[in-house]
């Protein structure tokens, strides 16, 4: 059994990952394409994470590639939370994921419209349908837009009620997720700056004349593994059930197809792909990494590049902040202010030279963010401390 190191998975994740200098990204898509699909749940770490692996690309040119050529999509993908990626990867991606979600995701919110005595599946398909007449008709519009022109949308139902966190909300955006998970409408352009989740929606017809192509389950699923492995191998059989949101069942049978070969990662069972066993040569790297980026959020098992810096790092859901990394591992985290200042702190020392690169890239990044303020959706201890 063929052992691969934690240098070489870190050669391989800078290389990979487009984090190494000498692997820079062409294009928002081909940064993409090598992380197999990029986090949108903040839409501020799309531009950031396209940024970092392509540090000459202009918010233009990823907001062309979104809405405009279209080479990427914004879909609900791997463990129900939004990506965006490649247009060809988006019909893999809903096969694979997107329709269980939606069956899972129907079932739920029946429950809901039952318990609240509003209405049942009659109803939902009905108001489903009007949706869908709406916006063929105003040809892109805003879930607040196709409210006004589907008066169903507003029935309000009461959640956990009696509880502090209890409230009520309005069916819209239970109707619109519905129907993107069936790949019926597509999420748009959103309105205000590129920060925004605002999203406007459009029939899929607009994006994808015909629709998404369809591919059987299983096919998608190997698929995605085969491209996974490519991206994130070599990996542990917990890495990549966690990262698609799959059953245990559905993992093995999609590895069963793709025959991934077994690896020693310094004593823990791995695999990878039979023709990807050859060592990687990365050079040195220095990246700023956004909330939520794809890389530090691929793997469950993360100590091989995370070190010890978990607790200052990660919220306690799991989610990432803006992390600094050097050669394939994460050496720190960073923050802006209020006021646009980009600030960092190295959690570990990285030398004079690194450290200076990092220095740099802060202030690119700097200039590349104005005006634009990020705040992460999701708020970890260091960046707290960085921006109070």
């Amino acid at each position: 059994m063929k052992r691969i190191g934690i240098d070489q998975r870190r050669a391989r994740l800078a290389v990979r990952h487009h984090l190494a200098a000498r692997a820079g990204a062409a294009s928002p898509a081909d940064v993409a394409r090598g992380v197999v699909a990029l986090h949108s749940t903040d839409p501020a770490s799309v531009f950031l994470s396209v940024w970092a692996r392509c540090p000459s690309v202009r918010v233009e040119a990823i907001e062309d590639a979104l809405y405009e050529e279209r080479s990427l999509i914004r879909m609900l993908g791997m463990r129900r939370t939004v990506f965006v990626v490649p247009v060809e990867l988006a019909p893999v991606v809903h096969a694979s994921s997107t329709l269980d979600i939606a069956v899972q995701q129907r079932r739920r919110y029946l429950k809901l419209l039952g318990d609240a005595g509003v209405g049942d599946g009659v109803w939902l398909k009905r108001v489903e349908e009007a949706t869908l007449a709406a916006l063929a008709g105003l040809g892109e519009a805003t879930g607040a837009e196709i409210a006004r022109a589907v008066p169903e949308l507003r029935t309000k139902v009461t959640l956990n009620e009696g509880k502090a966190y209890g409230g009520s909300q309005n069916v819209t955006t239970w109707v619109l997720t519905l129907l993107a998970a069936d790949g019926r409408i597509m999420r748009g352009r959103p309105r205000g700056t590129w920060a925004s989740s605002q999203y406007r929606w459009s029939p899929v017809e607009a994006w994808r004349p015909g629709g998404l192509e369809e591919w059987p389950v299983d096919e998608a699923r190997a698929e995605l593994v085969r491209r996974w492995l490519a991206r994130y191998g070599p990996a542990t059989v917990a890495d990549l059930q966690w990262w698609t949101g799959w059953t245990a069942g559905q993992v093995k049978r999609a590895l069963t197809v793709v025959d991934p070969v077994e690896v020693d990662l310094d004593g823990a069972a791995g695999i990878a792909l039979a023709d990807d066993l050859a060592p990687v040569r990365s050079g040195p790297s220095v990246a700023l990494l956004p909330a939520l980026d794809p890389t530090p959020m691929g793997w469950a098992g993360r100590a091989w590049y995370l070190g010890e810096h978990a607790a200052r790092l990660f919220d306690r859901s799991g989610n990432v902040g803006p992390t600094i990394w050097s050669d394939g591992r994460i050496v720190g985290g960073w923050a802006q202010r209020p006021g646009g200042e980009v600030v960092y702190r190295l959690l570990e020392d990285v030398g004079r030279d690194k450290t200076g690169q990092v220095e740099d890239a802060v202030e690119r990044l700097a200039g590349w963010l104005a005006p634009v303020r990020v705040t992460p959706r999701f708020r970890t201890p260091l960046e707290r401390e960085l921006t109070a």
